[in-house]
């Protein structure tokens, strides 16, 4: 069994391969966690707004997403690294428990009764989901040899876009066969897509939980750990935080200009994706007041959740032909390509359709998912590159704070675009979506994993390199 050395790295030597079976039990979590993902994406605009809520509010009232997941990721990785139990693990009990009190308050959100009560559910909700995700990807990290990491992170992809697609899926049929609503106004389909992302949080977690051995570190380790926890007190954890943010590699700071232009234009795409299918095809008229309470809005609503199942499942298939792909043409290519694919597609989804053919509006849906894949696997490939082993933990929450950070600007900020920039109308707000991805493309083409990376990741591999030689 591998172990950790004293300084928390892992002995490459006796890190053992995993076969492709563990490394998708390793990963099946991830379906429970992205389940919850693809209900905010696909369902939370849609029902503030059968609360009552203006589409200008939609950025403000996503502000859980990006706020949680910037004061938590960060410091439950920083936490992680300096934890360990015997009958626990390192990063087990923190995605455990995140994947519990997601389970809680997807069971909640149905109920509420008026849009105070849906951000605060979606508030502990994120909050839950954030503890989960990020030692998850730490986990991965730790667990496989670098020649798998592609592999690993790529399935992590494939169970976000299996678990978003059982989301929007779970969403497009019960639209379909569960009529009426609440007197809130909130949809009983929604009702149902919530109770089953429930019971698949915990569910999936636990697969992964009982089947995938955490590797235990070594004397030295443990010694090293009860050190920082003697030295630096219980709260230690939270200076690991603002030094690796001081220390951050060259490479990660290139990619967070990277992020701050693709995450920006993913949370514009998910708020806006449905009400621009309502106005451009389903012929619904915001002037009317009561617009989010006709039929016309609630099939765009319904039409759109069925366009991100398509999204998801070609996220899905081609996870796996992506991590083949980035080893033999390089990551960071293999993510322009796919930008600019969903550039293009984003463009054609806008125009290409009709009210009397909105079939069509698949189609685009396919290289839209097929950039989604590279996004939430491509980034960590190369980041996980340029990194120290033994501050995975912390640098993946420092990795979500390029992500949320972006968000975060984009709740406060797109509102004033859309109303003032972009006319009022989603289809400018899909098009303001694609230029930011094609400019994402061209930045990650500036990152050089080996020039780029933590000064003592290259000088480790100089030494490897040296002793493969000698």
């Amino acid at each position: 069994m591998a172990q950790f050395s004293h300084d928390g790295k892992v002995d490459l030597a006796h890190k053992p391969m995993m076969t492709t079976p563990q490394i998708l039990l390793m990963n099946v979590g991830f379906f429970g966690i992205q389940y919850s993902f693809g209900m905010q994406q696909n369902v939370m605009s849609p029902i503030y707004q059968f609360l009552g809520a203006s589409p200008d509010e939609l950025p403000i009232l996503n502000l859980a997403g990006p706020v949680t997941g910037l004061l938590i990721q960060p410091l439950i990785g920083a936490l992680s690294d300096r934890t360990w139990s015997d009958k626990w693990g390192r990063r087990k009990p923190f995605f455990l428990i995140g994947a519990v009190g997601c389970s809680i308050f997807l069971f909640l959100m149905p109920f509420v009764t008026a849009v105070w009560m849906a951000v605060l559910c979606l508030w502990l909700l994120d909050a839950s989901n954030n503890t989960a995700m990020e030692p998850y990807r730490a986990f991965i990290g730790d667990r496989l040899p670098s020649k798998q990491l592609a592999k690993g992170f790529l399935a992590q992809s494939l169970f976000i876009g299996a678990g978003s697609a059982l989301a929007g899926g779970t969403l497009a049929v019960l639209e379909k066969i569960l009529k009426g609503a609440t007197a809130a106004g909130i949809p009983y389909w929604v009702f149902g897509a919530f109770m089953v992302g429930s019971v698949c949080s915990i569910g999936s977690v636990l697969i992964s939980v009982l089947s995938t051995k955490e590797l235990p570190p070594t004397p030295e380790g443990r010694a090293e750990l009860e050190r920082k926890k003697r030295e630096e007190g219980p709260f230690g954890f939270v200076k690991d935080v603002g030094v690796a943010i001081v220390e951050m590699p060259r490479g990660l700071k290139k990619m967070a200009l990277v992020y701050l232009f693709q995450w920006y234009a993913m949370n514009v795409f998910w708020q806006y994706l449905g009400l621009m299918c309502a106005i451009a095809y389903f012929g619904v008229n915001l002037s009317d007041p009561n617009y989010a309470k006709t039929d016309a809005f609630s099939d765009a609503s319904g039409f759109a959740t069925g366009l991100m199942v398509v999204y998801y499942i070609s996220c899905t298939i081609v996870a796996l032909f992506l991590a083949r792909l980035a080893n033999k043409v390089g990551p960071k290519h293999v993510h322009t390509a796919a930008l600019f694919l969903a550039a293009i597609c984003l463009y054609l989804l806008t125009h290409i359709g009709s009210a009397d053919n909105t079939t069509v509006l698949y189609l685009p849906m396919i290289g839209i998912g097929v950039a989604w894949a590279s996004i939430v696997g491509i980034p960590y490939v190369m980041a996980t590159e340029m990194i120290r082993k033994e501050r995975r933990g912390v640098y993946m929450g420092v990795i979500n704070m390029m992500i949320v950070v972006p968000q975060l600007l984009q709740t406060l900020t797109f509102g004033f675009i859309y109303k003032n920039l972009l006319g009022n109308h989603p289809v400018n707000a899909l098009l303001f979506v694609a230029v930011f991805l094609v400019i994402a493309g061209l930045l990650i083409e500036w990152i050089d994993t080996d020039k780029d990376a933590d000064p003592r990741v290259r000088a480790a591999a100089v030494a490897t390199t040296e002793t493969a030689v000698a």
